[in-house]
């Protein structure tokens, strides 16, 4: 798909490539599937970057508003699911 990350410049290049990695475990949950614990380790790393549930809620809404993506339910599933179990978005 063609449409820019929901990104703040104020990051660190490390950061972008991480925020950007984590929302590319989203498009992959809806994709093709993806495993619970990486999306689990890539929503960790994201959440050492953006500690603010406000700042998530709005940058994860940018990016479903672009894509159509859900972080926040493939974030639930994921906690809802056991270690090792698969996540498919539809």
């Amino acid at each position: 798909m063609e449409y820019q990350y929901p990104i703040d410049y104020h990051w660190s290049t490390e950061e972008i490539v991480d925020v950007i990695a984590f929302f590319e475990t989203i498009e992959k949950a809806y994709e093709q599937g993806i495993d619970r614990d990486e999306v689990m380790r890539a929503y960790r790393r994201f959440k050492e970057i953006v500690p603010s549930k406000a700042e998530e809620k709005t940058i994860c809404s940018e990016f479903e508003e672009m894509s159509s993506y859900s972080s926040y339910r493939t974030i639930k599933k994921a906690k809802d699911a056991s270690s090792g179990d698969k996540i498919k978005m539809k």
